[in-house]
């Protein structure tokens, strides 16, 4: 047979000669060397004796308390809270549970259960309040919003099965002078104790009528020292005058200054027409509180009582916001005179035991208000960690403490943001969180993250389906640009590290939360 004719060999491309390269000098191998002996490769060093590994381990991550980890360094998280109280969220740095319990906490890990939480408008804060108010009614306290000015816990209250005051126009009046549930109880009362509540109680009324005289629409400055003598005197006098079971009004008090009876004019050691003078402005102050601007409010007995047996309370006087700011700042004094009077004339007569959550929403509102407000947080402040009274103040920022007229009333209200040893850091500026850093010491990672918060890098299209436009069944799209910090913040205890959480909020409480009440709406006609 013949043979087939040999094909030329040719080279496999496996086996042709490599591209000649630069060989590296002395001085490149033995800097290799070098580092090869001092770092390990990643699979680790082999030969004898050596660590080399086949596979690389991914690590394990190990958890444990403060008392056995505290000798790590560096340490950079700070110890976590106890699971106990107000669930919050997820720490967002180790995703633990983060719960806030200031009323737990007292004597523990804090001096008192004050609560100062403070951020940005639109990230969150009344969310968290509510939220502490709903699980601490749960386990017994009393939510009590002695002035609502937006009405955004009507709903909240409502739903507990609470009490809801409304003061405005045509809603309802409030005696600034009412007795609450001292109204019919003093007289069975033994004497030597009925003159003691009756002398305290004339009191909280004359504070009350000074507070209301010192806005806009009563004399525009506090009374001086004769005419609070002549008020005291004249608030006595128609307190006397009534029967058993009532209270004297406005109009009762005008009425004896008036009628210059003659203990008030021996008090103040005047007749004729220098009567007339030192109590002609006081006079004129108390004319305005009932007439004018703020008719209709404060002019004859209250409306509707407050009910201290009730789950939670609430005075809602959102229906003064369209009056203005100084309606609504006479309003704020008078319900929260007559909300706090009430109840802890409940206390000193045995009716009521229980210890209150106190969310006082609007601060910045509440001290531009006047010294009235000031001294009545000023008091409750003081007191909350003998009642254990959970109170909550609410504010954008440290500014507006400075709105205060006075230097005497800026010391009193910076003297409540001292008394708070639990502090709740929402988005805020670097500029506010260096003021911040002067009550509270701040580290500046902590700084860095709560300002990253206030850094609008996002916007968003929130989308309710079950909303519909009014006559058209057709959905309608909610177009919101969300705050990037919404639901985060920062929980600082005394001089402790502060603990990060995100909070998220169940279908139940964005029914119940829901404040974004001025949210543009597009229909999906003008949307395509």
């Amino acid at each position: 047979m013949a043979r087939k004719p040999k094909t030329p060999a040719v080279a496999s491309p496996r086996r042709m000669a490599p591209v000649a390269e630069q060989a590296p000098t002395r001085e490149q191998r033995r800097e290799e060397k070098k580092l090869r002996s001092r770092f390990a490769p990643r699979l680790g060093w082999g030969g004898r004796f050596g660590g080399r590994v086949p596979v690389e381990d991914a690590g394990t991550v190990y958890t444990g308390p403060t008392s056995q980890a505290g000798a790590i360094y560096p340490f950079l998280l700070g110890s976590g809270l106890p699971p106990r109280g107000v669930p919050v969220g997820r720490d967002v740095l180790t995703g633990e549970l983060v719960a806030i319990d200031p009323s737990g906490w007292t004597g523990r890990l804090t001096t008192n259960p004050g609560v100062w939480v403070m951020s940005q408008p639109g990230a969150g804060k009344s969310a968290l309040v509510k939220r502490i108010c709903l699980v601490y009614s749960a386990y017994g306290h009393m939510v009590c919003v002695p002035g609502d000015v937006k009405g955004e816990y009507s709903t909240l209250i409502g739903e507990l099965g609470g009490s809801v005051v409304r003061i405005g126009d045509g809603v309802g009046r409030i005696n600034p002078l009412d007795s609450g549930p001292l109204k019919g109880r003093v007289q069975t009362l033994p004497v030597d104790r009925r003159q003691a509540l009756l002398d305290v109680l004339n009191g909280r009324r004359l504070e009350t009528l000074v507070a209301l005289l010192s806005t806009k629409h009563g004399l525009g400055r506090a009374p001086d020292e004769i005419e609070r003598s002549a008020l005291d005197t004249a608030v006595q006098v128609a307190s006397a005058a009534q029967d058993s079971g009532s209270d004297p009004i406005v109009k009762d008090v005008v009425d004896v200054l008036r009628s210059a009876p003659e203990e008030l004019r021996t008090k103040l050691a005047a007749d004729g027409e220098r009567y007339q003078d030192l109590t002609r402005s006081v006079v004129a102050g108390l004319d305005n509180l009932i007439g004018g601007p703020l008719k209709g409010l404060f002019d004859g007995p209250t409306t509707t009582p407050l009910d201290i047996n009730a789950p939670a309370v609430s005075v809602d006087i959102s229906a003064l916001r369209a009056r203005g700011n100084d309606v609504v700042s006479a309003g704020m004094i008078a319900t929260w005179a007559y909300t706090y009077s009430s109840i802890d004339s409940a206390r000193s007569i045995g009716l009521m035991d229980r210890k209150l959550v106190l969310p006082m929403d609007e601060m910045w509102r509440a001290l531009r208000s006047g010294p009235g407000l000031v001294d009545a947080m000023d008091a409750i402040s003081r007191l909350n960690r003998t009642t254990d009274d959970v109170t909550i103040y609410v504010t954008h920022s440290l500014l507006d403490v400075e709105a205060l007229p006075t230097e005497m009333d800026r010391a009193k209200a910076r003297g409540l943001m001292d008394r708070c040893d639990t502090w709740v850091l929402g988005a805020s500026t670097t500029e506010e969180l260096g003021r911040v850093t002067g009550k509270r010491m701040l580290t500046e990672q902590e700084v860095m993250m709560v300002s990253s918060w206030a850094s609008a890098t996002s916007t968003g299209l929130d989308i309710d389906p079950t909303t519909y436009d009014d006559g058209d069944a057709r959905p309608v799209e909610e177009e919101t640009v969300r705050h990037p910090g919404r639901g985060k913040y920062l929980i600082k205890l005394g001089t402790r590290p502060g603990i990060a959480a995100a909070l998220e909020l169940t279908a139940t409480e964005q029914r119940l939360y829901k404040t974004d009440n001025n949210r543009r709406r597009v229909t999906t006609r003008e949307a395509s």
